[in-house]
């Protein structure tokens, strides 16, 4: 007898047998969840006190995108993808107001497994999608809530993949696509059972490469999974290996007027991420008897990510390391701080090693006469890390830098500076397509800014039970208490002192989680549920090395001694109901009230593109979820209305200068109530596909979404083209004649961006002896529209030129209309299970 869970939804539960025959175990075909993320008996998804949205790996093929964040953008309820890196491989996807970003410095809040092991990485808790190959996913949940069994940072959902095996995609096939921005994609896989059926084997490799849509934003990526099994009637093992070698180059934000002409501008270049990664885990389940099963995995990942950025240069040299030159003529003319303005190309190292292992027990047995289901486990999770930073800085100015000071100009001549800085003879900080230049004697550098040592480990003890009462009324409990142990070691700075800012410190949080809901099934189609849960999240190295005011960061990059944090609490209530409204038509709906208690945001600085990590108070979150499915002959289709109210819960003050409000400092105040940034408050999606003929079917993502504030706007009171009381607002891009808090003025565009509805198309076609063709197309109407935007600052004019320092708003565009054909080519086993 075949043993058959994927992960956490298994869609056959199968008992297998012993030798004895009075110790048979039996068999059930029911749809089942696992209420944690490694495999274990299940319980019928209909008693789950919660919505949990899924996708099989067929529905993710089928659509438009580059990886399962462009499906869950397009079909799931309450979620949003933005590309804050400028890549599509780079997706922020965010979930009720929660993120999972690869960017450092974003607020996360969703765990990501793959088979049950965490794949958030150690260093800041991002999540690198490009590391996640599409086409080894063989099914996929989205779990609401701040469920404490999924572990640290699931402060507003939880993210599962489970990966294909030989069992579920025989046989072997090659894949072909190409098309807009000269991208081209090939696949190949091959999977099967031994005659015997007790081995399992699968193996696929995908390249893609693309110039991208924007300027100077080509990507080449390698992706790599296999996976092996064996089963007997009690036992099943899975071992797996993914790994990666991606280039990927993402040009954020770039200022509104030069996205006036050609929305593929950037603002400087280049910006590329290099993504190396090994991730090797062993799964194990065994059938104790019928009531009982043990599960557990162990595993191992390293991952290095390698960093350039080019950007615009912001510093300064303090007062008292600079000489008296024969400008002046005394102490009490000397210099004040000087700023110094060029560009910067900041490079960074990030080497991971990450293992650890888990362990749990399920008991499916009567307590008091009544059905009960009781799951108990132990994990471990251990990290090191080693993060690297330097910089290459190349000076604007010839041989001297111009300071004003009490209303004069004077020259500070940098040749008499105590200072390894020197001023370039040639002014080209910039190329002519805006990439950092190393024109001139004006470059400085590399020098080492950061080199940090850390090692975290997290202890874990977790249960849950589930009572029938009843047929009808379940109750479900449980816990997880976490202990997480932080050791930073500067490198650089290796002993602590009141004035070297050494970034070598311990931290220690723990903390019990509990949850706890109760469900109402007054048939086996439909369910009542409501439920309370707590999570948390531990500050990361990275945040405890960049949280103090005096000491900006600039991210990823120069970290400093850490005033401790606290580690963020999210509490969540839960409520909801589904049901079919006839045989054909499903239906859902949830509302929900998640709170974060100190919560951490990077705080911005004085210095460009510099700030530190901070608890800000409470955040909340707080929306409802309608859902629709159905079929009707050769129709399906799905819609969902989702409302997301994201708010700060607390009064803070923020410094951001180019906000309209802001003070003479360039602080603003936020107040109870004011909404987060990049946070749409409504979205409507609909997915449609018709069957046209038994080989040919045509389907359609529609989605839109609302305005949202900009980052840089928290308070929600910046005013386009208004310079304040002081300022004066002339033409987007120029430098104002007065200036507000800083010379460039307040930013002249809007603190919103406005909403967008983007319509996509796919089809496929069965061209027969195992040729397929498929075709794929994204924003057919081609709608100019932006994901993300910040009130921003430049020094480059509308044509592109380097010179006064202005602020404006940056936007992120999002992609234009593009479309991809592909053919595919299957054989020597059965079709590729749905």
């Amino acid at each position: 007898m075949k043993l058959k869970l994927s992960g956490i939804v298994a869609l056959a539960l199968a008992s297998s047998a012993p030798l004895n025959a009075a110790d048979k175990l039996t068999t059930n075909t029911i749809n089942v969840y696992s209420a944690t993320p490694l495999h274990s008996i299940g319980l019928p998804l209909n008693m789950i006190p919660a919505n949990i949205q899924m996708a099989t790996p067929k529905a993710i093929n089928e659509q438009v995108g580059v990886s399962l964040a462009d499906y869950m953008n397009n079909n799931m309820q309450s979620v949003t993808t933005t590309e804050m890196g400028g890549n599509p491989w780079q997706p922020e996807i965010t979930f009720r107001g929660f993120s999972a970003s690869p960017l450092l410095g974003m607020p996360q809040g969703i765990s990501t497994y793959i088979d049950g092991v965490r794949v958030n990485e150690p260093f800041g808790d991002v999540t690198l999608w490009d590391k996640i190959p599409n086409f080894a996913i063989g099914g996929m949940q989205l779990v609401p809530g701040s469920n404490p069994l999924y572990g640290l940072n699931t402060l507003g959902g939880a993210i599962a993949m489970q990966t294909k095996s030989g069992r579920d995609a025989k046989g072997a096939s090659v894949e072909f696509e190409a098309g807009s921005w000269d991208r081209q994609r090939y696949l190949a896989q091959y999977g099967g059972v031994s005659k015997d059926g007790s081995v399992d084997y699968f193996i696929g490799h995908q390249t893609t490469r693309e110039d991208g849509w924007r300027q100077f934003s080509p990507s080449h990526l390698n992706q790599t999974f296999a996976k092996t099994g064996w089963q007997s009637e009690k036992t099943k093992l899975d071992l797996s290996y993914i790994g990666t070698n991606n280039k990927l180059v993402g040009n954020g934000f770039t200022p509104e007027f030069l996205l006036s002409g050609d929305r593929d501008q950037i603002h400087t270049s280049p910006d590329w991420t290099n993504n190396y990664y090994h991730h090797l885990a062993l799964n194990g389940s065994h059938w104790v008897n019928n009531d009982v099963m043990l599960s557990g995995h162990t595993y191992y990942r390293k991952s290095n990510r390698h960093t350039r950025n080019g950007d615009l240069y912001e510093g300064g040299i303090a007062d008292q390391n600079l000489f008296l030159g024969t400008n002046y003529a005394s102490n009490a003319n000397k210099a004040d701080d000087v700023e110094m303005l060029g560009s910067v190309m900041n490079r960074t190292k990030t080497k991971q090693d990450n293992l650890g292992f888990t362990l749990q027990a399920a008991f499916n047995q009567d307590l008091l006469g009544k059905k009960n289901q009781f799951i108990a486990g132990v994990g471990y999770d251990y990290s090191k890390i080693r993060f690297n930073q330097n910089r290459l800085v190349n000076l604007y100015d010839e041989s001297e830098i111009l300071q004003t000071r009490g209303g004069t100009n004077e020259i500070v001549e940098l040749d008499n500076a105590v200072t390894q800085y020197r001023a370039s003879s040639d002014t080209e900080i910039f190329d002519s397509n805006r990439a950092f230049s190393t024109a001139g004697n004006g470059v400085y550098g590399p020098y080492e800014s950061t080199y940090l040592k850390s090692k975290q480990q997290t202890y874990s003890i977790f249960a849950t039970d589930t009572l029938s009462i009843n047929q009808q009324w379940h109750v479900n409990a449980g816990m997880r208490y976490n202990y997480t142990r932080i050791n930073n070691r500067d490198q650089l700075n290796p002993v602590p002192t009141a004035d070297n800012g050494s970034l070598t410190a311990d931290a220690t949080y723990a903390r019990l989680n509990p949850t706890v809901g109760l469900t109402f099934t007054p048939s086996d189609k439909s369910a009542i549920f409501g439920s309370y849960s707590e999570s948390s999240r531990a500050p990361t190295s990275i945040e405890l090395g960049c949280s103090n005011p005096a000491r900006p960061c600039l991210l990823p990059a120069a970290m400093a001694d850490d005033p401790p944090l606290k580690q963020v609490v999210a509490k969540t209530y839960d409520f909801g109901a589904r049901g079919y409204l006839n045989d054909s038509i499903k239906w859902n709906a949830s509302v929900y009230h998640t709170v974060n208690h100190d919560d951490i945001q990077f705080v911005r600085a004085d210095l460009r593109n510099h700030g530190y990590f901070a608890n800000v108070g409470r955040t909340q979150r707080q929306g409802f979820d309608i859902g629709l499915a159905g079929q009707q002959d050769k129709l399906r289709w799905n819609t969902s209305y989702s409302f997301i109210k994201a708010t700060y819960d607390g009064d803070l003050d923020l410094l951001a200068p180019q906000n309209s409000s802001s003070d003479d400092d360039g602080v603003i105040s936020v107040k109870k109530g004011d909404y987060l940034p990049s946070i749409p408050k409504h979205q409507l999606k609909l997915r449609a596909q018709y069957q046209v003929t038994p080989d040919w079917s045509v389907g359609t993502n529609v989605i839109g979404f609302t305005q949202q504030y900009i980052w840089g706007n928290e308070n929600n009171r910046h005013q386009a083209n208004n310079a304040g009381e002081t300022g004066v607002r002339n033409a987007c891009g120029q430098p104002s004649t007065e200036g507000g808090p800083e010379d460039g003025g307040f930013a002249c565009g809007s603190g919103k961006i406005s909403g967008y509805v983007v319509v996509n198309l796919d089809s496929q076609y069965n061209i027969g002896k195992g040729w397929s063709a498929f075709a794929k197309a994204i924003n057919i109407f081609d709608q100019k529209y932006n994901v993300a935007g910040r009130l921003a600052e430049t020094m480059f004019n509308p044509a592109g030129e380097y010179g006064a320092e202005t602020n404006v708003r940056g936007l992120l565009p999002g992609a234009p209309r593009a479309a991809w054909i592909g053919f595919r080519y299957e054989f020597g086993g059965a079709p590729e299970a749905n």
